[in-house]
């Protein structure tokens, strides 16, 4: 599931309801000690938040990854080997300007001939396989729970619990939002009337005095979504209008105990049948555009003059789709672990998640076989703003805290902005169980007919993680995909400084305390200490 976030807090909403291949030379060494880095104090350009990601935090003072440093300083104009990264999601759109030449294609199977031709049990798999079919819309798991009857399910009543507790929570959501996007509404259009213009500026709103108490509420308004990142108000009514999607998504389909979201005919209960589903891997509707996104993230062709530039300029996007508008299946998600290892994945990016998982079983032994045929698992910690080591987020690699595999990292985000606010809010994280952070919060991407958009989550995390992996694989192939996740931890910026955890600003730790590495992955570190490894 990727998880909806509120866009707004209470504070927000009382104010508005009141009146959200080859061994790259090495040139240098790897950036240790950011300890005395200047916080950042100006806004953003608009080249910076697109591009932020690729930063480097002791140049730009923006918390990045290294990755145009990588490029300009190590990896120049060498030739890497070609690396596969599935990415098991939501629809791609494989026909998008900025993906559309770095796909897999599976040149054993021939296009649209109804066969199977390579044998490998899907017929017509050319960009990879799609287990959802015609589906989209979906249940929670825990709502399937309570909808099979089962109250002899040892997680029945914290499923019954829980889905009390879900349903009064976004039934209020529903309400509130409707008043809030009421609320800007009028602001907007009071401001556009006063100004005599649509597309004003904030200088041109905090110019204005006046004491007509409308005006001076829309100000306000303006002025308190100018301070929680929006550009406009035209920018928070949309920000709003895709919150209230997804309140009626999650209330009409996600909580609905009567909705039938599975079409494909498959029994999800069944491990034994595995060819069901289709070869189209494409979203079913626009709005399914978090796995074009996430692919962007990974591999949108670079310096091509479009949009966005992907972390990898060597890789091949193997499209699985598996991840509905709702919880994944267990089934779905385990064959399409395997599907990306047995047609050549070295690098898997999962960003979904879920704290129900009724075969965790079947998905931990596919994380397991991709450990076996060296490949890598990068999946996202979830954006609950929980602690995942109490408080489990699915899938894992955990049995009874043994880990069945060695090549499965779990990634947090970072927002964008170095310093106490360093970890996005929204992110999950654990000592134990997350691995490393990345940036994730306001990720610039490719989003479904040729078009661009920003999105937030540990989603986002994930892919830039799996990017740098897919540098590491592609410049340096004979390391192991152990060795990769090794790399990925080892050679991160280690951050000193205390944080803001989970959102709350009465919650602030080390850095160091909430995740196993205690660092942020950095492009730049990792090539250098791969071409170390590598000799």
């Amino acid at each position: 599931m990727r998880t909806f976030k509120t866009i707004t807090t209470s504070a927000f909403a009382a104010i508005l309801l009141s009146g959200c291949g080859g061994t790259a030379e090495i040139l240098s060494t790897p950036v240790e000690n950011i300890d005395n880095t200047p916080l950042k104090v100006s806004e953003l350009t608009e080249a910076e938040k697109h591009n932020w990601g690729h930063l480097d935090l002791v140049k730009d003072t923006i918390p990045g990854m290294s990755v145009d440093k990588a490029y300009a300083e190590i990896i120049k104009n060498k030739k890497g080997k070609k690396v596969i990264v599935a990415v098991i999601d939501s629809g791609i759109d494989i026909d998008h300007e900025d993906l559309n030449d770095v796909l897999w294609t599976n040149t054993k199977e021939k296009p649209n001939n109804g066969k199977d031709d390579d044998n490998n049990g899907y017929i017509d798999d050319i960009h990879g396989w799609n287990f959802l079919g015609d589906g989209y819309d979906e249940q929670l798991e825990f709502v399937r729970i309570l909808a099979k009857g089962d109250t002899s399910n040892p997680d029945y009543s914290r499923a019954l619990s829980e889905y009390d507790k879900e349903y009064q929570k976004y039934t209020g959501y529903k309400t509130n939002y409707e008043q809030i996007f009421q609320q800007i509404k009028s602001a907007d259009a009071t401001l556009s009337e006063h100004l005599g213009k649509k597309d004003y500026t904030k200088a041109e709103v905090n110019a204005i005095k006046t004491e007509n108490p409308t005006l001076k509420q829309a100000i306000q308004v303006a002025k308190y979504m100018y301070s929680n990142g929006m550009d406009s108000l035209a920018e928070a009514k949309k920000e709003i209008s895709n919150g209230l999607e997804s309140i009626n998504d999650r209330l009409n389909y996600n909580l609905n105990k009567t909705f039938k979201g599975r079409v494909n005919g498959d029994n999800p209960d069944d491990l034994s049948t595995t060819s069901y589903g289709n070869g189209n891997v494409k979203p079913v509707k626009k709005s399914e555009s978090h796995g074009t996104h996430v692919a962007g993230i990974i591999a949108a062709e670079r310096n091509n003059g479009k949009g966005a530039n992907g972390v990898a300029n060597n890789v091949a996007i193997m499209s699985i789709r598996a991840v509905p508008n709702g919880d994944e299946y267990d089934k779905d998600v385990a064959l399409a672990i395997r599907y990306a290892v047995d047609n050549g994945a070295k690098i898997i990016n999962g960003s979904f998640g879920k704290s129900y998982s009724p075969h965790s079983d079947w998905v931990r032994d596919a994380i397991a076989y991709a450990g076996k045929n060296d490949v890598l698992f990068v999946h996202a910690a979830g954006n609950d703003s929980k602690d995942v080591d109490t408080e489990p987020n699915f899938p894992d690699d955990n049995v009874n805290g043994q880990e069945v595999s060695d090549t499965y990292i779990r990634v947090g985000a970072l927002a964008p902005k170095y310093g106490s606010g360093l970890i996005a809010g929204f992110s999950n994280y654990g000592k134990q169980n997350v691995d490393v952070f990345a940036p994730g919060a306001k990720v610039y991407s490719t989003t479904p007919e040729n078009e661009y958009d920003t999105k937030g989550g540990t989603s986002m995390a994930a892919p830039a993680v799996a990017g740098v992996a897919a540098l590491i694989r592609s410049y340096y192939p004979k390391l192991s995909a152990a060795q990769v996740k090794q790399i990925l931890m080892d050679s991160g910026l280690a951050v000193k400084t205390k944080v803001v955890v989970g959102g709350d600003t009465n919650d602030v730790r080390p850095f160091a305390d909430i995740s196993k590495s205690s660092k942020m992955v950095n492009a730049y570190n990792a090539l250098i200490m791969a071409a170390k490894m590598s000799k």
